[in-house]
């Protein structure tokens, strides 16, 4: 196994070494990871928390939220230490992994925002704002790239534990390395130097799904909408609360992949009903910045995924969406 200092992301070299070298002057990380969490979010805390306490670190991963993570994520090493609503401690550094903008730390928004200089945000959304008193927001495949080479400029040694948890954020952020660069490549290839068992950590991730999925699944397919909108065919999907409530993660997921692969389409949109009137969308694109449509509706994301909250009747909220679109330009055709 290599023990070199990995350099996946050169161009930011002096973000990481801005980061080091504040981890290195502080006992005690406290590391936040967005509500809702995904298995970036819960790779990257866990990943990150792993190698602060191998520096000796006093370390401890939280999410801002009462309610745990799904079902899916239960075999990433180190999701069961996660803290959940718990407060944050008032002295040391807080690290935040995956979050695309203060709000998604829940409740942990109003200490974060309270003292920024003590906040290091690490995270991988071009549309970040920086509420940190460092940021280090650099396009990558995930957030764990991120944190891979953060911990490569700790001198911290991987383990197959921290190599499981690193790996859960790069398949899933890629889409199975469906998109992303050699590097995701790369990376994989040194954590697969660990002992992973990688179509078993597929199967738990993301392919998983009983016979009540399934149905729920082709229940809400089957309604599947397909609307033009400034020249653009997008594929509108929706969850109801009385189905979400009811789906894993992992069928989520898979019902957000059918949105945007969905032949003949330049946009995907689903809808998840979290209580009456209120929802989170998931926008998928290979044609359309998405991430510039989230961002005018109060979201963020990436250019080919995005997502944001919106309240109101469900009709009323696709039509805000659909007005936030740009126009399809003719030299697409």
């Amino acid at each position: 196994m290599s023990s070199k200092t990995p350099r996946y992301l050169q161009e930011a070299a002096a973000l990481f070494e801005a980061a080091a070298s504040r981890v290195r002057e502080v006992e005690k990380v406290s590391v936040v990871a967005h509500i809702k969490p995904d298995a970036d979010a819960i790779g990257s805390a866990c990943a990150l928390t792993a190698g602060l306490r191998k520096l000796g670190k006093d370390a401890q991963a939280y999410i801002g939220q009462p309610l745990p993570h799904s079902a899916n994520m239960r075999t990433i090493p180190g999701v069961e230490d996660i803290r959940y609503g718990e407060p944050l401690p008032e002295d040391g550094l807080v690290i935040t992994v995956d979050c695309a903008s203060a709000d998604r730390t829940g409740a942990h928004m109003s200490t974060i925002l309270k003292d920024p200089s003590r906040v290091v945000v690490i995270d991988h959304h071009n549309t970040n704002p920086g509420f940190g008193g460092l940021n280090m927001i650099v396009e990558s495949e995930s957030t764990t790239v991120m944190v891979r080479e953060l911990l490569g400029y700790l001198g911290v040694e991987l383990d197959p534990d921290i190599a499981y948890a690193l790996y859960a954020g790069l398949i899933t952020d890629t889409g199975s390395f469906r998109w992303g660069t050699p590097r995701m490549h790369e990376l994989a290839a040194e954590l697969m130097e660990y002992g992973l068992n990688t179509r078993q950590i597929a199967l738990d991730l993301m392919d998983t799904m009983g016979p009540v999925d399934l149905q729920l699944m082709g229940a809400v397919l089957a309604k599947t909408q397909i609307v033009p909108a400034n020249g653009l065919s997008v594929a509108v999907l929706t969850i109801p609360s009385g189905i979400h409530s009811r789906m894993s993660q992992t069928a989520v997921e898979a019902i957000i992949d059918y949105a945007r692969a969905l032949e003949g389409t330049d946009v995907g949109v689903v809808l998840k009903e979290q209580s009456p009137k209120s929802w989170a969308l998931s926008l998928r694109s290979t044609v359309v910045d998405v991430s510039a449509v989230a961002q005018r509706l109060g979201g963020g994301g990436h250019k080919a995924a995005a997502g944001y909250s919106a309240s109101g009747h469900r009709n009323e909220v696709i039509r805000d969406l659909l007005s936030a679109l740009p126009q399809r330009d003719a030299s697409d055709e």
